[in-house]
C-alpha cells in the first residue's frame, strides 16, 4: 500500500480547508492509498515560496515517509511555473508519485507527467492576466484622476511641536496624533532650528 500525504491550502482566513481534505481522502480510499500525514496552509497565497504546510510537507518527501503526494488543485501546491515545476522535479527526482483531483494528473504515468509542464504555464499565465488587470484598473483610476493606493497621512506638523514644547513625549504625541513614534521623531527631526534633547521618557520610548 502506497504511503500518501494529502496537501491543502487556502488564501484566505474565512475560508476553511475541509472540502478539499474530504475530497482528498475520499481519492486516496479509492486508489487504496494510506494516508500517513495531512499538511494545511492557511492563509497563504500560492506565490508564496515558504509556506509551514510546505516546508513540512517537503521535508517528509525528503525523509522518504511518502510515496505519493495528492493536492485538490495545481494551484494549491505553487503559482509560479519555475516553483511548481521545481517542486514536482524534486518529487520525481525522490521517486514520489503527485496527483492533482481537479486536474485528473498522475506523474506515475508518462501522460501525466508530460500535461506537468502545460499546467504550470497555464497557471502562471492566469495568475499574469489577474495582476495586468488590477495594473490596468490602478491606470485607469489615475487617468480619472482617482487616488490609486493607501491615502497619504495628514498630520499638523504646527501642533506637534507646540505639543514637544508643551513636554509631551514622544510616545504621548503619537498617541495624540494617532501616527508612530518614529514619524513624531522624524517630524521634529525636520523642524527648523535646534532640537530639544530628548527627556528620559523619550529614551524610554525608543528604546522599547
Amino acid at each position: 500500500m502506497k504511503r500518501a500525504a494529502i496537501y491543502v491550502r487556502v488564501s484566505t482566513l474565512d475560508q476553511h480547508p475541509e472540502t478539499q481534505l474530504m475530497e482528498l481522502r475520499a481519492l486516496a480510499i479509492q486508489r487504496g492509498y494510506e494516508v500517513v500525514a495531512e499538511y494545511t496552509d492557511h492563509g497563504f497565497s500560492g506565490a508564496q515560496v515558504k509556506r509551514p504546510g510546505l516546508d513540512q510537507l517537503l521535508l517528509a518527501v525528503r525523509h522518504a515517509r511518502v510515496d505519493v503526494v495528492l493536492v485538490w488543485a495545481c494551484d494549491r501546491l505553487a503559482r509560479s511555473t519555475r516553483h511548481f515545476l521545481e517542486v514536482l522535479d524534486e518529487f520525481n527526482r525522490l521517486r514520489v508519485e503527485f496527483v492533482s483531483l481537479r486536474e485528473n494528473i498522475d506523474t506515475g504515468g508518462p501522460l501525466g507527467r508530460a500535461l506537468i509542464t502545460i499546467i504550470g504555464a497555464i497557471a502562471e499565465l492566469e495568475r499574469s492576466l489577474i495582476i495586468e488587470r488590477v495594473r490596468a484598473g490602478m491606470r485607469r483610476a489615475k487617468l480619472e484622476g482617482r487616488h490609486v493606493g493607501r491615502k497619504p497621512l495628514i498630520v499638523d506638523r504646527m501642533i506637534i511641536n507646540l505639543d514637544r514644547d508643551r513636554g509631551l513625549s514622544l510616545a504621548e504625541i503619537a498617541h495624540k496624533h494617532g501616527v508612530s513614534r518614529s514619524t513624531v521623531a522624524r517630524i521634529l527631526k525636520q523642524t527648523p532650528g535646534p532640537a530639544p534633547p530628548p527627556r528620559p521618557a523619550d529614551r524610554m520610548d525608543l528604546a522599547s
